[in-house]
């Protein structure tokens, strides 16, 4: 049967990394485990802006990329591919997230992972319908975080009520001294985590043009 050391090394090759695995009453009908990929830094973006989705400069590249990609690791690997795009209905990604324990609510709200920080984006995951063992989930890394720079990064306190203001954000990424644009969101950025990730400012800037 499929291990998760199985699927690491397969996602590998494609810049994708295993970001937590969910079993019990969370997964998907008929499946017993759910294993979720994110990218795999550094390396990530240099590996998708050579792919064929990426250059044929179509809508969704990025979703058209892991489409394929994903789903190709679903044939060969004998699971069944769930995406965070492609609805309504969407997939519960933040509930699952939450399930592997490996991704936490933050002090800004944001979903933050052990590895990627506030960085985190999943690109989908695969199903299986067996149990898959995986190691015991570490620690918050907002437990140990002393200082916590993600409550006074954003440019506007988007983040102010406790609650994300989209539209005091949006509004105020074409000023000048904002560069969010251009390198991601600030408070993403603050986080330490995050700035261990590898992630390069090309693609935040990327995920910045199409939440825009």
């Amino acid at each position: 049967m499929t291990t998760l050391d199985d699927i690491a090394q397969a996602a590998a090759p494609h810049h994708l990394a295993t970001f937590g695995m969910v079993t019990g009453a969370e997964t998907p009908e008929g499946m017993s485990s759910l294993v979720l990929l994110g990218p795999k830094e550094p390396g990530f973006w240099p590996a998708f802006t050579a792919s064929p989705e990426y250059a044929d400069t179509a809508p969704d590249a990025m979703d058209r990329w892991s489409s394929r990609v994903i789903g190709g690791l679903a044939r060969d690997l004998d699971g069944t591919a769930f995406f965070p795009f492609g609805g309504p209905p969407f997939q519960p990604f933040v509930t699952w997230a939450r399930a592997s324990g490996r991704a936490h609510q933050s002090p800004v709200g944001l979903l933050v992972h052990d590895t990627a920080g506030l960085m985190i984006s999943y690109r989908g995951a695969l199903g299986f319908g067996h149990i898959i063992d995986a190691p015991a989930p570490p620690p918050n890394p907002c437990d140990s975080c002393a200082t916590r720079p993600c409550l006074t990064a954003c440019p506007v306190d988007a983040f102010a009520t406790g609650t994300y203001d989209i539209a005091t954000c949006k509004a105020d990424l074409d000023r000048p001294e904002n560069d969010c644009m251009s390198k991601g969101c600030a408070v993403r950025r603050a986080c330490p985590v995050s700035q261990s990730y590898g992630r390069l400012d090309n693609q935040s800037a990327f995920h910045m043009r199409a939440f825009k």
